[in-house]
């Protein structure tokens, strides 16, 4: 069984391959700080045996925020909140990673505008975004290069990147909302310069002995835009410098239909694991314990995210190793040893 065995990324040692994807949890005030909510929910989920927990998209500028509640990064005064989160859940054994985030057109928080590669806005309830400069672009890389800074200061044991779900990073790759003529749209090099940028700015301060993760959606779902294929080249271009990708899909258009159930993602971390040679993590409406072992069983992916079901049960680890006998493998929480006895 490979559910309960150590994963080692980089010199990061995961206790076992069950991830907690980030999750917006809508709980923070207008300026990004951790609540006592975040440590109740984060820390329970390392008190349940998770081995790698990934704080939610955490903005690296006030208007690359998903709503108005979302946590921050774009200030010093951020750290102490996040380090509180760190040292909570690695007391009880999880390795934590904090998710670098830019929601471009998808801002929903109270900004006077929003920013985009092209002034192309998500849906009639959005703004129509402001299309970024050339110096906007660089000065929001810079915002990604410090905000790794501060989450290497709070002592986050890897970052995650977020390309995904229709969030600025993801608006440049696609050319479904990047309509740009200049050295950052039109072809697949440009597309992917935004990226190769913030992710060699980034490694300028991220500290060389720990993982850089990076979230991807590997489908928009419609013609014209990213596909399996298309992502496959993406990751080409920038596996080099990244160590696992976390797979989803989607996001980027309102009006599609997507036909979801459990593991509707798992082929695109498939395909991504064996065309690019890279680890990945598998995510998608993921729940069952016998259906995560067939995953990891079958090489289709070296970890495995539970995004709703940890929010239904942040013991899911403990309880699936106590009911299926591998307890040994398996450390309990003093306090609540004696329920797994």
């Amino acid at each position: 069984m490979k559910i309960f065995k150590e994963y080692d990324l980089k010199g990061m040692n995961l206790k076992n391959r069950i991830v907690m994807p980030p999750m917006c949890m809508y709980s923070s005030d207008n300026d990004g700080f951790v609540k006592d909510f975040h440590k109740t929910h984060y820390i329970s989920r390392a008190v349940g045996g998770v081995g790698l927990i990934i704080v939610e998209a955490t903005a690296v500028v006030p208007r690359g925020k998903i709503s108005s509640n979302d946590l921050g990064i774009w200030k010093d005064e951020h750290i102490p909140g996040l380090k509180s989160l760190v040292e909570g859940c690695k007391e009880y054994g999880a390795k934590i990673a904090v998710q670098l985030a830019h929601a471009g057109r998808k801002c929903d928080a109270d900004e006077e505008y929003t920013v985009a590669p092209s002034s192309i806005n998500f849906s009639s309830h959005y703004k129509i975004p402001k299309e970024l400069t050339i110096d906007e672009v660089k000065e929001i890389i810079k915002n990604f290069r410090d905000g790794a800074k501060r989450a290497d200061k709070a002592g986050f044991d890897t970052i995650e990147i977020h390309g995904a779900h229709g969030y600025l990073i993801h608006e440049f790759l696609s050319p479904l909302s990047n309509r740009r003529t200049d050295e950052y749209g039109g072809s697949l090099e440009n597309r992917t310069r935004f990226l190769r940028e913030i992710i060699a700015a980034v490694k300028e301060v991220w500290p060389k002995d720990k993982p850089i993760l990076l979230r991807v959606s590997a489908d928009d779902y419609k013609e014209g835009g990213i596909d399996i294929k298309e992502m496959i080249k993406i990751i080409n271009t920038v596996k080099s410098e990244i160590d696992m990708v976390h797979v989803s899909s989607g996001g980027l258009l309102e009006d599609v239909k997507i036909k979801t159930y459990p593991g509707y993602q798992v082929s695109y971390a498939e395909a991504i694991r064996k065309e690019c040679g890279i680890p990945t993590i598998a995510v998608g409406l993921i729940k069952e314990y016998d259906h995560v072992e067939d995953i990891l069983s079958n090489n289709r992916a070296d970890l495995v995210a539970l995004g709703r079901e940890l929010l239904r049960n942040p013991y899911w680890v403990l309880i699936n190793a106590y009911k299926h006998g591998y307890n040994t493998d398996v450390k309990y929480p003093k306090q609540y040893e004696r329920g797994f006895k």
